[in-house]
């Protein structure tokens, strides 16, 4: 018996699978507890500036959104993203970080 695969279930997986980075870091960023507009001006500078494994890197912080707070501060937020290591990483999250506090 053949199974019939509706053209709404594969529209579905293929636009999944189109997320672009930017989208994936907004939401992260937006997961990890950061106000929805400062994870969206953050990610869009951010996207330009890192490689796709660093993406990944901070994407892992989305693990954050369990943690009994409603919002993290900014500060809590650099202090998980200083833990990765990564100069640049830090660097660009901070300078980002910074330009999007003051719009």
């Amino acid at each position: 018996m053949k199974r019939f695969i509706s053209p709404l279930a594969v529209l579905a997986l293929t636009l999944s699978a189109c997320a672009t980075p930017e989208t994936r870091l907004r939401t992260g960023l937006n997961n990890a507890g950061l106000s929805k507009a400062m994870s969206a001006c953050m990610a869009e500078r951010m996207v330009d500036r890192l490689s796709l494994l660093q993406l990944r890197r901070l994407s892992a912080l989305g693990s954050l959104k369990d943690r009994e707070i409603t919002d993290l501060t900014l500060d809590q937020f650099l202090r998980k993203v200083r833990a990765l290591k990564d100069p640049e990483i830090l660097g660009v999250t901070t300078s980002s970080a910074a330009v999007c506090a003051l719009r």
